[in-house]
């Protein structure tokens, strides 16, 4: 059976250049479960919803095309607070953050966990650079 609200999402992506599009936040579980028929939205929640996105390879999003992306994801939950974060745009601990969300729409499951297990590597090398940056500056003492 088919599943309207994810048919318009994979749409949307398409239509955007979207290669992989996640939910994360607080109410990351109650828009997957949502999106999946199950629950409903709450459009006078305080909180707004976090939507993170990779692009496809060479795609860019301007201003107005993420405005309207936003706009839409919008008019599309029922909901009128929304941040928007393009992944590669974004430092690696937040990218991270975004991955440990619900992944809502990928185009090939394969890469889809590559490129988590990639941003999850980038993330989990910054703290030992960051502690051996001083000595790369500074040099031994």
């Amino acid at each position: 059976m088919s599943n309207k609200r994810r048919d318009f999402l994979k749409q949307l992506c398409k239509d955007f250049g979207i290669d992989i599009l996640y939910v994360f936040g607080s109410r990351a579980k109650q828009v997957r479960d949502w999106i999946a028929g199950k629950g409903e939205i709450i459009s006078s929640a305080s909180s707004d919803v976090d939507i993170g996105v990779r692009l496809l390879p060479g795609r860019r999003l301007r201003f107005k095309e993420k405005t309207s992306l936003v706009i839409a994801l919008e008019d599309f939950l029922g909901i009128n607070k929304l941040n928007l974060v393009v992944i590669p745009e974004a430092d690696p601990f937040l990218a991270a953050n975004i991955i440990y969300g619900e992944r809502l729409f990928f185009r090939n499951e394969y890469e889809a966990d590559e490129y988590e297990l990639y941003i999850l590597r980038r993330a989990g090398n910054l703290p030992l650079l960051e502690k051996e940056r001083p000595e790369f500056i500074f040099g031994k003492n």
